[in-house]
């Protein structure tokens, strides 16, 4: 492996070499945590779209005609990430028709 030091590109050292294989491995272990976070930041936002339905719910009492289509879906969108683990394989529950 090599480096560029002043410019110029140099051997790296046996312990840099190390050194540097020890990173990309703490950074491949990293990667599915990153994967999963950017799910969970899909689905919070879909959560949130979503939101105006519970409250309409709460606040009319009763007044979503299909409330049980809406609490499922969102029920579905907080178990997303019990099934998939990385926003590239989802397939994303449908929304009910407002």
């Amino acid at each position: 492996m090599k480096k560029y030091v002043n410019g110029k590109l140099v051997d790296m050292s046996a312990d840099e070499i190390k050194a540097r294989q020890e990173e990309e491995k703490e950074e491949q272990a990293l990667e599915p945590a990153k994967k999963l976070a950017m799910l969970r930041l899909e689905r919070n936002f879909l959560l949130g779209q979503s939101d105006w339905v519970v409250i309409k719910e709460r606040e009319e009492g009763g007044s979503v005609s299909n409330f049980a289509d809406w609490k499922k879906y969102r029920q579905e969108l907080r178990d997303i990430t019990n099934t998939y683990k990385s926003l590239k394989d989802v397939k994303w529950p449908t929304a009910p028709s407002e």
